[in-house]
């Protein structure tokens, strides 16, 4: 068998950019973020059990222009693998493989997750008034 120079599978200079690969790439990548980010969860309500000047110290901590920009980032996300993840239940049901449907519910997610995540800071911002 001769030995040739090119790659086994093919890769990103091959395939055209798709919503579906932007879709799967950011599944996983908000996946890994919620990960991370549970550790900061269970960081919060520790202190919330310890109360006194843990709880202090860690709501000074998160409402901190990075404390807001990392709840901000979680929260995106939470909600984006939320949506994804209803979306992937669909397909596993049957609905949705035709190729429009695959990009009507993948711009559906986007735009869902920007306008959820939006009145869910509208509503934390005036304090869940």
């Amino acid at each position: 068998m001769r030995n040739r120079e090119r790659p086994l599978s093919p890769h990103l200079q091959v395939y055209r950019w798709q919503i579906t690969m932007t879709m799967s790439i950011l599944h996983r990548a908000t996946g890994i973020a919620l990960s991370l980010g549970a550790f900061g969860l269970v960081w919060w309500l520790l202190a919330v059990a310890r109360g006194g000047d843990a709880y202090a110290s860690a709501a000074d901590c998160l409402a901190s222009p990075l404390g807001m920009v990392a709840a901000f980032g979680f929260s995106l996300a939470l909600v984006y693998h939320l949506l994804n993840g209803i979306r992937h239940l669909l397909w596993d049901s049957g609905w949705g493989f035709e190729l429009p449907e695959v990009y009507r519910s993948g711009y559906a997610v986007f735009a869902l997750t920007a306008v959820l995540t939006a009145l869910i800071w509208i509503v934390a911002l005036r304090g869940g008034a």
